[in-house]
């Protein structure tokens, strides 16, 4: 018997083979939910040469993971900012499972264009960043916490910010604008949300090794950000994921309204 059995838990962005979206969803399904994928429809030819190595299918791939634990998985292709398809989305958890506990807001915009100083950030690609976090959300959030409400036995949510949600950085305004407002929204549905029981927690993860890290390279620039961490090394995609689970249990029930450091022990600069 798993903790979470008879739990339906969706996760968004959470089709990339090195990423805290997947592990999420599996150590889910490890603790017996049944789990909505979703991503974005990627095309093949832009996969990372890891991913094409092993054949990977995006969140299909993902899914055969959950269903290797015994558990049940829906994958759906959704543009988190689209109203219409996010509520699909909760609509077709409820038809495949009929219900939704549990809701993993990890969707992101990809890093890259976004990194550039104040001068050369396109107003485009700021507000990009800003619509899959900050509206992303909201309206995964509005959706899924209905039938949560409906259901009247409680709730998780789980929203994956950033330590750079905590501390601006220079050459990153959209992005930590978009985490300074994942953690803000976290405090105003934490107090919204409590007394149905739903509980909503922050995860800020520091330099974690996913797909996300890989334009920085793995040479000089990653070993500076291993030495920056007390402990001495970068974080796993694994150890987010098996955290972000921990959150969606009972023993983490009386975690609420936080934003949670996972960053090695990275010194926080005000």
């Amino acid at each position: 018997m798993g903790e979470l059995d008879g739990k339906v838990a969706i996760v968004t962005g959470a089709g990339r083979l090195r990423g805290i979206g997947r592990t999420s969803a599996l150590h889910l399904a490890k603790l017996g939910a049944d789990v909505v994928v979703t991503g974005t429809g990627r095309d093949p030819d832009s996969y990372p040469p890891d991913e094409k190595a092993v054949g990977w299918r995006d969140v299909e791939s993902t899914a055969d993971q959950i269903r290797d634990q015994g558990r049940r998985a829906l994958t759906l292709t959704v543009d988190v900012t689209d109203r219409g398809q996010v509520q699909r989305m909760v609509d077709s958890a409820l038809a495949e499972f009929g219900r939704v506990d549990i809701l993993i807001n990890n969707a992101a915009y990809r890093i890259g264009a976004d990194r550039v100083p104040i001068l050369d950030l396109d107003p485009d690609i700021f507000n990009k960043v800003m619509d899959i976090k900050v509206t992303g959300t909201f309206l995964c959030t509005k959706a899924a916490i209905k039938p949560m409400i409906d259901q009247g036995e409680g709730g998780k949510i789980v929203n994956i910010s950033s330590t750079m949600g905590k501390r601006g950085m220079a050459n990153a305004l959209a992005y930590s604008a978009a985490n300074f407002a994942a953690i803000g929204m976290t405090q105003s549905m934490a107090k919204e949300l409590g007394p149905h029981g739903i509980n909503v927690n922050a995860v800020c993860p520091g330099a974690v090794d996913t797909h996300r890290m890989d334009l920085h390279g793995r040479e000089e620039h990653w070993q500076q950000l291993a030495s920056n961490a007390p402990i001495g090394r970068t974080g796993t995609d694994d150890e987010v994921g098996a955290f972000c689970a921990y959150l969606c249990t009972k023993a983490a029930s009386w975690i609420h309204g936080q934003s949670i450091n996972i960053n090695g022990g990275t010194v926080m600069e005000h």
